[in-house]
């Protein structure tokens, strides 16, 4: 047995197959994975990996196991290997390229069972008689035991909330992890969290609402995520880039492709080399467009291109972000109070009233070069109808 440091939980052990998988290229290759995408523009410390974080998930993973009377020892190895495993499927900058993979491979990061049938990998899963497709269920939570790892209240929302807040600086993400472990037990089948925990897991929602305006859904992350994405669509586009090689390859290797690119895709890589960022001329809520607004996402494109029309300027001079319609998962994990069974919104009237806030928090985005904001920003009202609230709608120059 040998153990690593880590700057969250301390010490986190490691066995021999474990330590087998994480010398793996394909672990290896979440080195080279920033954790939170282009976040580092905004917070210099957001330099952490992939693979630190499953670590971290593979440590509470071990330690919530460890506390189940019914969990066997070959189950508890089988997840210690799925919450190790369990980010194998991510792309380049992380969730930056997921929605690109999604739409061109029909692949989700939690469709990892190519990924490890295959190779060094696949050779060891199999010589430690692990079978890839229960591994990839535990990933995805089909299982009772993958609830662990990807259900309302998970071991990986513990681990990034605590991780990216450490990072960021953001004094946020203060999760009592190890009270929330120590309250969780099955029932029923159902992964539960005992009325005990019940203040842990008003904690992490509470930490995830406040950390997603300030972190998440940073204007700048999203301005720059959204170049980035363009970017990438763009090779693709072009067919310079395979959509279904974007899971093997890391952030530098597809920015060195974005950076050589002669066209679009170079000039928006020379902007965010550079922070050259697009600006704000529009950035809204429900409360000024309307829940209408989310039937663009499927036309974003079409819409880009009218309003740059309008204003007389090329359609790759206007990028607009909607992001999805928000949700809180975590509000229908169950806790079990005086033997009865309740949603955790509720259990706890904290947690009731954070679903309107966190959709007040719900933000889309209209982007142009500098030049272009006043003009686009105009065209941008007019074209989603942009009401007039109580809030002034301003933006300032300099943009942090």
């Amino acid at each position: 047995m040998k153990v690593i440091r880590d700057p969250i939980h301390g010490y986190i052990e490691l066995d021999p197959l474990t330590l087998s998988i994480i010398d793996s290229p394909q672990m290896q290759r979440l080195r080279r994975l920033s954790q939170l995408g282009l976040s580092n523009l905004v917070y210099p410390g957001a330099n952490h990996s992939r693979f630190e974080h499953s670590l971290g998930v593979m440590h509470l993973a071990t330690m919530l196991t460890g506390k189940i009377d019914s969990v066997t020892d070959e189950e508890k190895e089988e997840l210690r290997v799925a919450a190790l495993l369990h980010d194998v499927g991510h792309g380049p900058y992380s969730h930056v390229t997921e929605n690109l993979t999604k739409l061109y491979t029909r692949q989700h990061h939690e469709d990892v069972y190519e990924i490890l049938k295959k190779g060094e990998l696949g050779e060891i899963l199999s010589d430690n008689g692990l079978n890839p497709a229960n591994i990839e269920d535990h990933i995805q939570g089909k299982t009772d035991l993958g609830k662990i790892l990807n259900s309302e209240i998970d071991v990986d929302r513990m681990d990034y909330l605590v991780r990216d807040s450490h990072y960021t600086g953001v004094a946020f993400g203060l999760v009592d992890h190890v009270r929330l472990i120590n309250e969780m037990k099955f029932y029923e089948n159902n992964l539960v969290v005992n009325a005990g925990g019940v203040k842990a897991a008003e904690s992490l929602l509470v930490s995830r609402f406040l950390m997603h305006p300030s972190v998440y859904y940073h204007h700048v992350s999203r301005i720059a995520e959204t170049m980035f994405t363009r970017a990438v669509d763009d090779l693709i586009q072009k067919k310079s880039l395979n959509p279904f090689e974007l899971r093997k390859i890391d952030d530098s290797g597809l920015l060195e492709m974005i950076r050589n690119d002669d066209g679009y895709a170079g000039e928006l890589a020379h902007r965010l080399d550079n922070r050259k960022l697009y600006k704000r001329a529009l950035y809204v809520g429900f409360d000024e467009v309307g829940k209408g607004v989310l039937k663009h996402r499927k036309n974003i494109k079409r819409v880009e291109a009218e309003i740059a029309s309008e204003v007389g300027i090329d359609a790759e001079s206007v990028l607009i972000d909607i992001p999805r319609d928000p949700e809180i998962a975590e509000m229908k994990a169950l806790v079990k109070i005086n033997n009865k069974m309740l949603r955790l919104d509720e259990a706890s009237h904290v947690v009731s009233t954070l679903e309107q806030a966190h959709r007040d928090n719900w933000k889309m985005g209209v982007y142009t070069p500098k030049e272009h904001r006043e003009a686009v920003g105009k065209a941008a009202k007019n074209f989603f109808e942009v009401k007039r609230t109580t809030k002034q709608f301003r933006l300032t120059e300099i943009e942090e």
